[in-house]
């Protein structure tokens, strides 16, 4: 059956992860996504590597694995928007799309006649998001900006990483470009959303969607404790700020979670531990008391564990209700048996490679079933076709744009 946005077609003029990220995920969802490329270049993450997808023969090619993270679904289209023919032919496109996402420096694509009042004159049911480091205004609206950057001024690396005065404490970013991520899921629900009342008024939107925004917005209960008491939240490394015990451990054979969350949670362990004067004990009686005394808590937790191997201790809690579990590295992941049979890993066949394994979406319909219909393409590889049957460009008009180098 059709994607639930099937219906869809969606302009994706963006590069590196935030806006490529909710390009793919619409992709995946059914739209039609056209991402424009700058003629031989593209998408900067196609350089961004090693490493490169294999051929058949184990030699690299020349498509990063990044890139491949990010762009599947889509078709690409070389297009030179700085040059007025290129700027026609997004327009062109434009006027025939749902949707235009994109992460232009603020002002640059209305310096090309691009921008969302150029473009919605045209098309007035047009969802426009703009994806950007700092937002369309403000003081440093003008600024650009990465991932980094976002996890440090958002707040994010105030509250990652080792505590202060313990050893490998201070500043800690995450390992995944995670304000990307988050700002990639949050312009997609936007731009879902927008397609939503566009359907009851049949007007368009604006949308803007900046990271900084998006990262500070992320960081939810932290934000709260923040504003209800007034105390600067710091770094808790593997420990919950206001739930003990939540954290990494020592077990017999490494390392292990153990996360309580609620009383009774922490009842059931002392019983199967066989610890429960870490019940009667009033020190450790409330979490409330737990997180007061965390410090003396912690270490009498760490003895009972160490006497079992990690294995040992999630047969024993998790059927009785007590989450715990292990700490994988992505292969680790990839290999569990639930992540198997949800089938986060699949493969689709690539114009370098008939078998590459990329990671499933994790949205699953049961009516409109998430279908991977284009893998992720070389750069220009629509270009021919997209402008022929959308725009009824003949071989020869094409021809005359490539050899301009428009296209």
């Amino acid at each position: 059956m059709a994607g639930p946005l099937s219906h869809i077609r969606v302009l994706d003029l963006t590069r590196i992860l935030a806006g490529p990220w909710a390009g793919q995920n619409l992709a995946d969802l059914g739209a039609a996504v056209i991402k424009i490329e700058k003629p031989g270049e593209g998408d900067d993450t196609r350089r961004f590597a090693p490493p490169y997808l294999k051929d058949p023969e184990g030699r690299d090619t020349s498509e990063s694995a990044y890139f491949l993270g990010a762009n599947r679904g889509k078709q690409s289209v070389t297009v030179d928007i700085s040059k007025p023919e290129g700027q026609r032919i997004i327009r062109e496109l434009a006027a025939q799309s749902d949707v235009l996402i994109e992460n232009y420096k603020v002002g640059t694509l209305a310096r090309y006649g691009l921008s969302y009042e150029h473009l919605k004159a045209e098309n007035p049911g047009l969802v426009y998001c703009s994806i950007t480091g700092f937002g369309q205004s403000g003081p440093y609206a003008q600024r650009a900006g990465y991932d980094f950057i976002f996890q440090g001024m958002g707040g994010l690396m105030s509250i990652t990483g080792e505590r202060d005065g313990q050893p490998g404490g201070g500043p800690q970013k995450m390992g995944v470009a995670i304000s990307d991520i988050l700002t990639g899921l949050y312009a997609t629900v936007a731009i879902v959303s927008a397609l939503a009342k566009r359907a009851v008024s049949g007007q368009g939107d604006y949308l803007d969607i900046a990271l900084l925004d998006c990262q500070l917005a992320s960081l939810a209960n932290m934000n709260m404790n923040y504003l209800v008491a007034g105390e600067t939240p710091g770094r808790m490394g593997n420990a919950h700020a206001t739930i003990v015990p939540y954290q990494v451990f020592r077990c017999k054979d490494g390392h292990m979670i153990l996360a309580v969350g609620n009383q009774g949670q922490y009842e059931k362990f002392c019983r199967l531990a066989d610890c429960m004067e870490l019940v009667t004990d009033p020190r450790f009686a409330t979490n409330v008391e737990r997180v007061k005394n965390r410090d003396v808590l912690v270490p009498l937790v760490e003895k009972v564990l160490l006497t079992r191997s990690g294995k040992e201790w999630s047969d024993l809690l998790e059927p009785e209700g007590v989450p715990c579990g292990p700490i994988y590295n992505i292969p680790q992941a990839f290999d569990d048996p639930q992540i198997r049979h949800r089938g986060m890993r699949f493969e689709m066949s690539h114009p370098l490679n008939p078998r590459v394994s990329l990671v499933a979406s994790p949205m699953r319909f049961v009516n409109s079933p998430i279908e991977y219909r284009l893998p992720p393409p070389m750069l220009g590889q629509h270009t021919e076709r997209v402008l022929a049957d959308l725009l009824g460009m003949d071989a020869e008009a094409i021809s005359r744009l490539a050899a301009q180098r428009i296209i």
